[in-house]
């Protein structure tokens, strides 16, 4: 498989590419079926979606908040959640579509629920999204499946990217690459910050770096895959204008197919045998404006960016009691959950650090844990 080859590094000269139809099907099967075989004539390599339990990605308070949005398919977030998310056999029947017009297909796992369903399901690869990227549960458990992973960064610090190899590393699964990925939509060109994707190449030698880009256009992703990127994830719609909120920075199927073009005439030159270019060579060959120059501009640390704060609040993780607690009671693993929780808790990154700490007060199941509830 071409993806494992990259991984591996066995090959140089590649790029494997990702449709992220995510939910722009608009909860219809049928949609995603003509997405699908689009992504396919534009020469992507695969299509991926979101797999979702909801009740184990999501606290209770988040799901029962009123969702007063254009974008709004129902009246909570919960019941607009549900009229996305496809079922087990819509996703049985999508994965044989997928093989019958031969491209491979599969999803990222928002919760333990759904990484288990996607095993079952023999996908090639798992995606781990940005938002879980410090759901550290989750990718232990993911890496201890030996499932290939690729793994998204957004909204992270290098600290916690460091956490993510090391968790691969322990399990002994060599099999993963990481994402360079913003987590704005759209994302500005000088928040692209695209020389994060040699920064990544050079911390960690061993591990195949790639770009989920939310920008507008194509040009930033091309001069991501000069920069070093080998996997590259776009979202995909078949119009822009359609209701949804990720439909404005996704690539309509002429755009996806430019790209892809474009990729491929930088395997056809031999341009991809070069590792990685400076930015002043990625301006130049790519006859940069001011937009691609923005876009490179220097960078010293990873940190989360002032863009990707709405996100963060608003799908970041928090730490969330599993069951009901009581004042007084110590903490376990067995306690604990992660969670996107309205109001946020204690963030994901930290679930380590709360086990073993006492509670001051009780706290109710499916309630985030703060920091005003724990003994200090």
């Amino acid at each position: 498989m071409l993806l494992l080859d990259i991984m591996s590094k066995n090959v140089t000269n590649e790029v494997y590419i990702i449709a992220e139809i995510g939910q722009n099907h608009q909860g219809s099967v049928d949609t995603a079926k003509l997405m699908i075989l689009e992504a396919k004539k534009a020469g992507c390599h695969c299509v991926k979606f979101q797999k979702s339990d909801l009740k184990a990605k999501f606290a209770r308070s988040a799901l029962e908040r009123n969702y007063i949005s254009d974008h709004a398919w129902a009246k909570t977030y919960g019941e607009h959640k549900e009229y996305l998310e496809f079922s087990k056999d819509q996703y049985r029947q999508l994965q044989a579509y997928s093989k019958a017009i031969e491209i491979d297909f599969t999803a990222s796992a928002m919760d333990e629920q759904s990484l288990d369903f996607l095993v079952e399901l023999k996908v090639p690869f798992i995606k781990i999204g940005s938002g879980d990227a410090n759901n550290f549960p989750l990718l232990i458990k993911a890496a201890a499946m030996m499932i290939p992973l690729v793994i998204s960064t957004g909204m992270q610090t290098m600290q916690t990217v460091d956490k993510i190899v090391e968790i691969m590393n322990q399990a002994g699964n060599n099999n993963f690459a990481l994402m360079h990925c913003v987590s704005s939509y759209p994302t500005a060109y000088g928040d692209c910050n695209l020389r994060m994707i040699p920064a990544l190449m050079t911390r960690f030698p061993n591990v195949t770096i790639g770009y989920s880009g939310h920008e507008l256009g194509q040009s930033i992703t091309k001069a991501a895959v000069l920069a070093g990127a080998r996997i590259v994830e776009r979202h995909f719609t078949l119009d822009k204008t359609q209701k949804g909120s990720d439909h404005r920075c996704s690539l309509e199927p002429r755009e996806l197919l430019c790209l892809i073009e474009g990729i491929n005439q930088f395997k056809v030159n031999q341009t991809l045998c070069n590792p990685s270019y400076s930015s002043n060579e990625i301006i130049q060959m790519l006859d940069g404006d001011d937009d691609l120059k923005a876009s490179l501009i220097e960078i010293t640390q990873k940190e989360i960016l002032q863009c990707e704060l709405a996100c963060r609040c608003k799908l970041g993780k928090s730490v969330v009691a599993a069951r009901q607690l009581e004042k007084g009671h110590i903490l376990q693993s067995v306690d604990l959950c992660i969670k996107v929780s309205e109001p946020s808790g204690i963030t994901a990154e930290k679930y380590f650090d709360v086990i073993g700490m006492q509670l001051i007060c009780g706290v109710d199941e499916d309630e985030a844990i703060t920091e005003n509830v724990l003994m200090t």
